[in-house]
């Protein structure tokens, strides 16, 4: 079923009163870095454990996952809105001026207050998207890190401690 503009619009606008956290999902695509801002990102599972992304079936980061085999999510922190906006554009080389660690066979941003490393363990469709279950092989977080959000169109933070 086709859905008309004015549904998918109102779908899109209900949705952004979900807050949800925003990360980076990085990968290669032979030696080349490939990027891209999502917050379509959860934890699956404890044993084994897995988390879930879901890309749009026709952005390359989906090709370039399903063909490596690996990803990593980054998760940003309060202080990276220009990092998200930066992955979040098409352009030729979203990595320049980008710190990465590449240990683990895929970029992860240094700057990310969190990150997961995950081989694909299966690639699910989900409409015009496309979900990956990811078996995790690495991660590492920050103790004084505090996450950066999307809500309604827009970046923002969580409140300081009182």
């Amino acid at each position: 079923m086709s859905e008309t503009v004015d549904v998918v619009f109102g779908f899109r606008t209900t949705m952004s009163r979900l807050a949800t956290g925003v990360s980076v999902i990085t990968t290669c695509a032979g030696s080349t870095p490939i990027g891209m801002t999502a917050s379509a990102v959860a934890a699956l599972s404890l044993e084994p454990l897995q988390l879930i992304v879901c890309i749009g079936n026709q952005l390359y980061t989906r090709t370039a996952i399903a063909e490596h085999g690996r990803f990593a999510v980054n998760v940003l922190g309060e202080d990276s809105e220009h990092l998200a906006r930066n992955f979040a554009v098409s352009k030729v080389d979203k990595f320049a001026g980008v710190e990465t660690l590449d240990d683990h066979g895929v970029p992860v941003l240094k700057d990310a207050i969190a990150a997961v490393v995950c081989d694909v363990s299966a690639a699910l469709p989900g409409g015009d998207h496309t979900i990956f279950v990811g078996d995790v092989r690495h991660f590492e977080h920050r103790v004084e890190g505090r996450p950066l959000l999307h809500f309604g169109g827009d970046f923002g933070a969580l409140r300081p401690h009182c």
